[in-house]
């Protein structure tokens, strides 16, 4: 990977604040936080960026499927929007720090959760 290259790392809002029952996972989330910081001081000079996206609950069609309508009206019902993500959401925070608009951003992490982590 060259100069302008963007390296993103899938967090989750578990990494933040935790999930009962998902001890592991939630640690390993939080662990790719600290990767990202890392990785991005190990790439310093380089003009390669290292962020993660960490998205919340997302309607995807497995999720959909696995949680049924009232399981997705739970994880609607933890976030500030009372809304599950749509899968677009998520994909355009993507697109944006792989893009040059996010240039200027590096060891950062982007919640795309509804607020859930931030309250």
């Amino acid at each position: 990977m060259g100069k302008g290259g963007s390296i993103i790392l899938t967090g989750s809002s578990a990494g933040t604040t935790g999930a009962p029952g998902f001890t592991a996972y939630s640690a390993s989330k939080a662990a790719v936080r600290n990767l990202a910081r890392t990785w991005a001081e190990d790439l310093k000079g380089t003009g390669i960026r290292v962020n993660v996206l960490s998205p919340g609950a997302t309607a995807t069609e497995l999720a959909k499927e696995a949680l049924g309508e009232e399981g997705q009206k739970v994880f609607a019902s933890m976030t500030p929007l009372q809304r599950m993500a749509d899968p677009a959401e998520i994909g355009a925070v993507a697109a944006f720090l792989a893009s040059p608009d996010s240039s200027f951003m590096t060891a950062s992490e982007v919640a795309v959760d509804g607020g859930l982590a931030q309250l």
